[in-house]
């Protein structure tokens, strides 16, 4: 016997332990952004605490893509489909692929961010809400085009106006409050995917002998990241 989708029982059930596996992993990775937000307010965590915990919560089976269930796309919950498109656009320049490791949109965080949003709800999609739709605004006004149809020298020169707060203009201070919010959350969702662990590398929940502190090559990984966060013209 099949389902209505034309399913067998052994498909169903796989599919089902599939679904499973993301909502637990979409849970996580929320206890995890809601750790990273609250310990630099209460001071009681150290960045290596907080890594060493976010790769304990992660389980093995992080790289398997949250959006797709048996090769079905990922539905978003919340973002209507042009705010999705732009979301994955942005993601990637926040961070891009380089020759180490893949794009933000390769580690899922669009999917991610857009759980987290439909999770939270209130002044924070209002706020991403807004930034996107004065993206578009921006984009029309100078070129004609939504943010996503725009050449990427184009997308670079509108985000390089809100990208740092000392530069932009003073009318611009809301959607500079958006891109400083939405690169946040993009930062925390790729760091706490199994991909950007992999990409710091953190070996600190590897057994040591002894702890010598930070390594430098770890140190110099994350000033790199730091700066490749800026839009690239």
């Amino acid at each position: 016997m099949f389902s209505a989708e034309g399913l067998s029982p052994l498909q169903e059930d796989k599919m089902e332990e599939k679904k499973a596996k993301n909502r637990r992993l979409c849970m996580q990775r929320r206890a995890i952004l809601k750790m990273m937000m609250v310990a630099p307010v209460v001071g009681w965590m150290s960045m290596s605490s907080l890594a060493a915990q976010v790769a304990r919560m992660l389980p093995e089976s992080a790289a398997e893509d949250i959006g797709d269930t048996d090769g079905n796309a990922y539905q978003p919950k919340i973002l209507n489909p042009h705010e999705w498109q732009t979301v994955q656009v942005l993601s990637d320049w926040i961070i891009p692929a380089d020759e180490n490791s893949g794009s933000a949109s390769d580690a899922d965080v669009p999917e991610f961010l857009d759980d987290w949003l439909d999770f939270q709800r209130g002044d924070l999609l209002t706020e991403i809400r807004y930034g996107l739709a004065w993206l578009d605004a921006a984009c029309l006004h100078a070129f004609q085009h939504n943010f996503v149809d725009c050449a990427p020298n184009q997308q670079a020169q509108i985000l390089d106006s809100i990208a740092y707060a000392q530069k932009a203009a003073p009318e611009d201070a809301r959607a500079v409050e958006f891109f400083n919010r939405l690169r946040d959350l993009v930062l925390s969702g790729y760091y706490t995917s199994e991909m950007g662990i992999r990409d710091l590398p953190y070996l600190g929940n590897e057994p040591q002998a002894s702890w010598q502190g930070c390594p430098d090559s770890v140190l110099a990984k994350l000033e790199q990241n730091q700066a490749s966060t800026a839009p690239k013209s």
